[in-house]
């Protein structure tokens, strides 16, 4: 009989994929709920994670010509009334504050809310009209656009369910709001933040994702069209990582966002928003976590490596711990992936078994132990958090070679999330086969989905009954490599366009 190997995390993705992703959250001390129901508390290891993501980003965004400002947590209730569909897609989600300042009860226990408000305030759920009220105080003259801000907030949506940095009552995020004279720079605006966020996806998270258009059951309230990448989990169902709205001129017409052009006509400006949030480190955890905890690509990782000193007594600790120290310094003079390599050294009282399975769990890139006996061979005990490899190495071999390590394992972790996304799609033609792909293989866990398919598909409209009945949905209309035209899966009517279809987060 063959005896389970044993996991630092359980259960294991296999056993019950749900509680598995919660357990590697807690043993990484990446955040827990808060006392408010819905909210999250994200710990200084998450949020370390969440500021390499955040500066990054930035300085993407950035490059491509936005500014950071910051807009009101309040929204008057009026100016989502002016936007009927935006307001419609989000009205479950809004919290709503109707009073100010709080009293004590008559009685004289406890507090009570004093008068109401004029006006309630919603907290905002997203800011496309707070802040298209100051454009249209901004916007006078096709001088003064385009105008291309961004801000980094935090924004609240009543959510029932709630899960971890996947969907929770409040979470941070940050949201593109841009101003154009034409549509065509709305337009490319708009394609443009989709390209930023792909190529963070994939080149800082080391997550492959598909660029797409949603269909316009799936478009972001308001919104002339909005585009996506999605990215595959290990559990094969999809998530969404990332949009950008092209919102054409429906927010600038309902708050007057107008301007006078060169030739002295006025008329109303064209809008995009964008955004992506905390629900990457959600996406980074299903792409890259095993068994044994978090694995985090080394371009966003908040520590790129951790050093062990290990000793018997006092006398061996002073030697130790100095190597240890000389062995981080040189580390640091090193530049990886335009930041200075950052490095730990771990010197708790522990045994050196808890120590090493706190790093692994919390997914640090590289493990590098050091003894009296490495010293004595002016060497280290290196270990890589993505493949387990582990090897006794000497110490200038790892000098030169740290960056190189570095880029294997950032390299190793996209190819494994591109392999295992590639052999999980697949191009489906007929109901028969798109019933027996997303119907579940197993009953007693359901959690175990298929993948991705590639489907032509004639219309929503046509397909929806079926998807709701599966449970399935149309992540996005794929920008690339779909240019042919074939037949509906479902209808046998000739379509233009292959959908990607999934279950999904």
């Amino acid at each position: 009989m063959n005896k389970k190997a044993k996991t630092a995390i359980t259960p294991t993705r296999q056993e019950d994929y749900p509680e598995w992703y919660q357990q590697v959250i807690k043993n990484a001390d990446l955040a827990e709920n808060s006392p408010v129901r819905g909210c999250m508390v994200i710990k200084p290891w998450g949020y370390t994670l969440w500021e390499n993501m955040q500066r990054g980003l930035d300085k993407m965004f950035k490059d491509t010509g936005h500014q950071n400002a910051y807009f009101p947590l309040f929204i008057p209730m009026s100016f989502l009334e002016k936007e009927a569909e935006h307001v419609e897609g989000f009205a479950k989600e809004c919290a709503v504050v109707t009073h100010h300042r709080l009293e004590p009860n008559p009685d004289g226990t406890g507090l009570r809310p004093a008068g109401p408000l004029e006006e309630p305030l919603i907290v905002r759920p997203t800011s496309e009209t707070i802040i298209g009220a100051m454009y249209a105080k901004w916007v006078q003259s096709y001088r003064d656009l385009p105008i291309k801000i961004n801000q980094w907030a935090n924004v609240v949506r009543w959510e029932m369910r709630t899960r971890l940095f996947l969907r929770t009552a409040e979470f941070l995020w940050q949201e593109g709001h841009t101003v154009h004279a034409t549509e065509q720079e709305a337009v490319d605006e708009t394609y443009q933040m989709l390209d930023v966020y792909a190529q963070f996806a994939e080149e800082q998270m080391a997550v492959p994702v598909i660029k797409g258009e949603k269909t316009a059951g799936e478009r972001f309230p308001g919104a002339d069209m909005t585009v996506s990448i999605e990215a595959m989990m290990q559990d094969r169902k999809a998530l969404q990582a990332g949009t950008s709205h092209f919102l054409g001129q429906n927010f600038a017409k309902a708050q007057d966002i107008s301007f006078q052009d060169q030739d002295g006509n006025v008329s109303h400006a064209w809008t995009t928003s964008w955004g992506v949030s905390t629900r990457l480190i959600g996406a980074l955890i299903m792409t890259h976590a095993d068994d044994d905890g978090m694995v985090i690509p080394p371009r966003i990782a908040p520590a790129h490596a951790v050093i062990l000193p290990i000793y018997r007594d006092v006398s061996q600790r002073a030697e130790v711990l100095e190597y240890c120290k000389n062995l981080k310094a040189e580390l640091e003079t090193q530049v990886y992936g335009g930041r200075v390599l950052e490095i730990e050294i771990d010197d708790r009282d522990l045994r050196g078994g808890e120590k090493k399975w706190h790093h692994v769990k919390r997914g640090v890139p590289i493990r590098i132990e050091v003894g009296p006996k490495d010293i004595a061979k002016d060497a280290v005990f290196m270990a890589r958090r993505d493949t387990g490899e582990h090897s006794s190495i000497p110490r200038a071999e790892l000098l030169s070679e740290a960056t190189n390590i570095l880029a294997s394992i950032q390299d190793n972790l996209f190819q494994r999330a591109l392999k295992m996304r590639e052999e999980n799609t697949t191009e489906i033609t007929n109901e028969a086969d798109f019933r027996a792909y997303f119907t579940p293989k197993d009953v007693k866990n359901p959690e175990i989905h298929a993948g991705f398919a590639r489907c032509y598909f004639s219309s929503e409209e046509e397909v929806q009954p079926l998807l709701n009945e599966l449970k399935v949905t149309i992540r996005n209309i794929p920008l690339e490599n779909n240019d042919e035209p074939g037949t509906c899966f479902l209808t046998g009517k000739t379509a233009a366009k292959k959908a990607v279809f999934a279950k999904a987060y």
